[in-house]
């Protein structure tokens, strides 16, 4: 038998190894390193009360941060306070201050942000993952529920953004961190407002990273399609039979409570601008929006008429 042949034959299983190995290691590593990057930190997560929020609260808190929870509800925070400090060893971790933050109530932003900057005097991150949900048919969807949906997604995130800045820039350093849904990227028919809202927020963080970047603030956005829901019962939509509802099918689209907090932690560390959690399917749709609109808006359009015949059968 040839002797190269025979070298190759040998190598090529060596190579995969080895090269498995090192993506191995490197993973451990990065994995290690995250972890690290949020000891000691002060970390204000918006909508602790999320599985999302639940899900960083515990991962940042078995990191060693200093956790500011904000929710609505004063008990369930209290809940999971208890929670997290019932888990863990008190002699490696910090006590969770707590927060009442309601972004309909934006009445109550100054006091909320005098209060978040009281907690440690300082902050280091600042996790933006509260939302609202509607899908409806644009006409039925109310100007209440307009300026509701507005308040949640776009004016509370970016008016508490606007009040910790000062802080922030003070110190010349931070990370802010938008937790957004993919509809900041694309809209999907019954979900006008929604959708607006995204794309605001979107905006908003976008410009806001480049006027801060000179006093060391990261502004990081995170894109995904929805919580899967066999990991959350929460933030998950119907399906339908429309050809634009395989973007939001349950499965296999979704991401699941560990893989977006992972993800979460990963931007953290190695503090990317920008980034999209999503299968192919609905990462091939926000390039094709880009570069091919008008074939997207016929997909969109056909995903109607396909709903609608569908009901009517």
């Amino acid at each position: 038998m040839d002797p190269v042949w025979i070298t190759t034959v040998l190598l090529v299983p060596c190579v995969v190894v080895l090269t498995a190995g090192f993506f191995y290691l490197f993973s451990v590593i990065m994995g290690l390193l995250s972890k690290t990057s949020v000891r000691n930190k002060v970390v204000v997560i918006t909508d602790a009360l999320s599985g999302l929020g639940k899900e960083c609260a515990g991962v940042f808190h078995r990191g060693g941060a200093r956790l500011i929870l904000c929710g609505k509800s004063w008990e369930k925070l209290e809940e999971l306070a208890d929670d997290l400090a019932n888990a863990s060893d008190p002699t490696v971790t910090f006590p969770s201050k707590l927060v009442l933050l309601d972004f309909g109530d934006m009445d109550s932003m100054p006091e909320v942000i005098s209060e978040i900057l009281e907690c440690y005097g300082c902050l280091d991150i600042v996790i933006l993952n509260s939302s609202m949900k509607v899908k409806a048919p644009a006409q039925s969807v109310s100007l209440e529920m307009d300026k509701l949906l507005m308040d949640n997604n776009y004016f509370g995130p970016a008016t508490l953004a606007k009040g910790l800045l000062p802080s922030l820039i003070s110190r010349r350093t931070g990370h802010l961190l938008l937790v957004n849904s993919i509809q900041g990227k694309i809209a999907v028919p019954f979900r006008t407002s929604y959708a607006a809202s995204k794309h605001a927020v979107q905006a908003f963080f976008d410009c806001l990273r480049a006027e801060v970047e000179e006093y060391g603030i990261s502004v990081s956005t995170i894109n995904y399609t929805f919580i899967s829901r066999s990991a959350s019962s929460e933030n998950t939509e119907p399906s339908s039979k429309s050809i634009w509802s395989l973007l939001y099918s349950q499965k296999p689209l979704g991401v699941s409570l560990d893989e977006a907090a992972t993800e979460i932690i990963k931007t953290l560390s190695n503090k990317r601008k920008e980034v999209v959690i999503a299968p192919s399917l609905p990462k091939v749709a926000v390039y094709a929006r880009s570069f091919f609109p008008n074939v997207f808006f016929a997909v969109m359009a056909a995903g109607v008429k396909n709903a609608a015949a569908s009901e009517n059968m």
